[in-house]
């Protein structure tokens, strides 16, 4: 679960970099941003699922995960998804940082 976790966190914080870099970018380059953001969201939509079957349900985790390929609420399912397993992370005595769950604790 920590593992799955991370894998949210980093396809959060490539999400937002890509968003800030896109501004910097000329137009030519964004077409590359683009497709590189397709991918994290599709591998972010893997990490969701995973997650949230762990986390919720089967159903709940096919819905989260069909909700994240839709561009900003995608961001939004990550985040609550993120939430609830920090939350149990914790209340399982699991010290959770900025960038997750700290491995060898596990």
């Amino acid at each position: 679960m920590a593992q799955f976790q991370k894998g949210i966190l980093v396809c959060i914080l490539i999400y937002l970099a890509a968003v800030i870099f896109q501004f910097a970018l000329p137009p030519e380059l964004r077409l590359f941003l683009g497709l590189g953001v397709l991918a994290v969201g599709l591998v972010g939509t893997v990490f969701v699922f995973l997650l949230a079957i762990k986390v919720y349900s089967t159903g709940v985790g096919v819905l989260l995960g069909i909700l994240t390929l839709i561009p900003c609420i995608g961001l939004i399912v990550l985040l609550i998804v993120n939430g609830k397993a920090t939350a149990i992370l914790k209340q399982n005595g699991i010290k959770v940082g900025l960038l997750g769950a700290d491995l060898s604790q596990i």
